[in-house]
């Protein structure tokens, strides 16, 4: 196992080789988690020296734990980060609700439970031929048509007879 244990100088901002230093790792294995992980690093202007916060020196060290202590790979390691820096989801304050909006909500959950009460006493419903048959104009298909197409056979096509020449 590596060490991942390190002590950062107090400092703002750090050149690519002392953060390689201090993190214990090769710089071509920062270039690397750089790849992986854009949030690493500050590029300045083309030709000059990348330089890192401090915050990004943590977060290398966190990733050489995960990687080389946990044996992670580095979309484990990323999603990880992602799962711990996620903001927690906040809590829902049900007591915290307005008294009229109580009131409010027990008045629809009252209308449902009675239109539940209704359609579960519904007579068509009892008798197993719930939903309702379609209304005159209402596009129907055929079951047996569709079971086909289902199991991936091609719908048959009606028997039509055409009408003899004269």
């Amino acid at each position: 196992m590596a060490d991942t244990r390190a002590t950062i100088p107090d400092r703002g901002l750090f050149k690519a080789a002392e953060v390689c230093e201090i993190a214990g790792v090769q710089p071509y294995v920062l270039r690397s988690w750089e790849l992986e992980f854009p949030s690493i690093g500050t590029a300045k202007s083309p030709g000059t020296a990348r330089v890192y916060r401090k915050a990004d020196v943590e977060r290398i060290l966190r990733i050489k734990d995960l990687v080389f202590t946990e044996g992670l790979t580095l979309a484990g390691a990323r999603r990880r980060l992602e799962e711990e820096e996620a903001p927690p989801e906040p809590a829902v304050e049900r007591e915290a609700a307005d008294p009229a909006a109580k009131a409010k909500i027990g008045q629809i959950k009252d209308g449902l439970r009675a239109l539940l009460t209704m359609l579960d006493g519904s007579p068509a419903r009892k008798a197993g031929a719930w939903p309702p048959a379609a209304h005159p104009g209402v596009l129907e298909f055929d079951g047996a048509s569709a079971g086909a197409a289902v199991a991936g056979e091609a719908p048959k096509k009606p028997n039509r007879k055409k009408p003899a020449r004269p």
